[in-house]
């Protein structure tokens, strides 16, 4: 018996209310493989995703590998300066043709020696030239769409989506001081997998709620979640952020509670005296103090698996500091107190969505980042049940009754 009814998505209208009236989402979302392979279609396969930075890619020739919804891609500057993503897919035999990262002239597939250039372009096929009506201008690496985001790069497999930076307008005020792009940081390690849904992870990072609960302690009540504040944006942005005002400037978590790496030099005393959580569902959230940008990359891989890369953005004097390694480890081990919290918790929320006691809950105002995560999904699976169903889907009526 298939999960994708009209009585099923009908019942997504109730998460997208009014906090004080809205509940979470069906916890099949979490857990049903065959729900998992709709959200591939109606958000992976359509959405922007985050791949990395753009400084991975500094000089031409530079590459890294990067995998999404189970697809191998590639990300190159070419000669030209041009970043290009691709699929890391030979059109040969299917051989990868790129592995990690580094710097190359070309991509060249070590099974047969099919060769790519760093624009995806077939340039060499040894011993083709008896093959009937073989043509190498037909053979290349699918392309992806590509953008970059005050530093951060982003794929769509969608050739017909629409530009990414129009619909983070709404952002833009908040978060031009930080000034992404030219900060640096140290190269993230290989993703590390996590047994348990994507939006799980999500929700963790958008909550408020928990701070000052499930981290309770000198390290985080800094950050009280009595200050949080949820700003309302157009329905059409493509993402969306949570303020959190901090009980003294700078704050940051570390055992001095405060900035050790330089402070952001265009911060207002505002933005100083507040943490701000960005989030650009399905695949970047970022922790953002006025010294140093957390940032998580996810790749959703299954209804209860997912990867993550993890890293720190600083503002680029802080890599000469003589004390750098000494502070980053500081940081490092105080946030890796806080994650690991969070981490146990996600696997036992997990366990607890498979249960067939597992609720619809309720919201407190203080997690009003995960009702903006929820109008955000649930806008994109009525647009995908409604393009399966036709015309006479419910998506149209679920949206008039939801707006009114």
């Amino acid at each position: 018996m298939t999960l994708l009814t009209e009585q099923f998505f009908d019942s997504f209208a109730s998460s997208v209310k009014e906090i004080e009236e809205a509940e979470t989402l069906p916890p099949a979302c979490y857990t049903s493989e065959e729900f998992f392979r709709f959200e591939k279609e109606a958000i992976f396969l359509r959405e922007w995703l985050c791949v990395g930075r753009e400084e991975w890619v500094e000089n031409p020739g530079d590459f890294f590998t990067a995998t999404h919804s189970g697809e191998p891609l590639v990300i190159a500057r070419d000669r030209d300066g041009i970043v290009h993503a691709m699929s890391s897919v030979c059109q040969h035999r299917a051989m990868l043709v790129a592995e990690g990262s580094g710097n190359t002239r070309s991509f060249v597939c070590p099974y047969h020696h099919w060769t790519y250039d760093l624009d995806g372009g077939l340039v060499g096929a040894p011993a083709m030239n008896r093959t009937c009506n073989f043509d190498k201008a037909k053979y290349g690496l699918p392309k992806l769409r590509i953008e970059m985001w005050h530093g951060f790069v982003f794929v769509n497999f969608d050739p017909e989506a629409l530009p990414l930076a129009p619909r983070l307008a709404a952002l833009e005020d908040v978060v031009a001081n930080y000034d992404f792009a030219s900060l640096r940081g140290p190269r993230p390690g290989a993703p590390m997998p996590y047994a348990w849904n994507w939006k799980v992870m999500f929700e963790n990072n958008n909550d408020g709620y928990h701070a000052n609960r499930l981290h309770a302690g000198p390290l985080h009540d800094i950050v009280p979640s009595s200050l949080a504040s949820f700003p309302e944006l157009p329905a059409d942005t493509a993402g969306y952020y949570r303020l959190n005002g901090s009980l003294h400037q700078d704050a940051s978590f570390n055992p001095t509670l405060k900035a050790v790496f330089p402070v952001l030099p265009r911060l207002t005393d505002e933005e100083r005296n507040r943490l701000l959580f960005v989030n650009l569902p399905p695949s970047l959230s970022m922790v953002i103090m006025s010294d140093m940008v957390l940032y998580l990359i996810l790749d959703a891989q299954s209804a209860e698996r997912h990867a993550l890369t993890m890293g720190t953005l600083l503002h680029p004097d802080a890599l000469s500091d003589p004390l750098y390694a000494h502070k980053m480890r500081m940081n490092e081990d105080a946030v890796r107190e806080i994650v690991e919290q969070d981490l146990h918790v996600d696997l036992l929320v997990q366990q607890g969505l498979n249960s067939k006691f597992a609720p619809r809950g309720r919201y407190s105002w203080q997690e009003g980042a995960q009702r903006q995560f929820n109008l955000w999904l649930v806008e994109r699976y009525w647009s995908e049940w409604g393009r399966r169903r036709g015309p006479s889907a419910p998506v149209t009526e679920l949206k008039a009754r939801t707006a009114s």
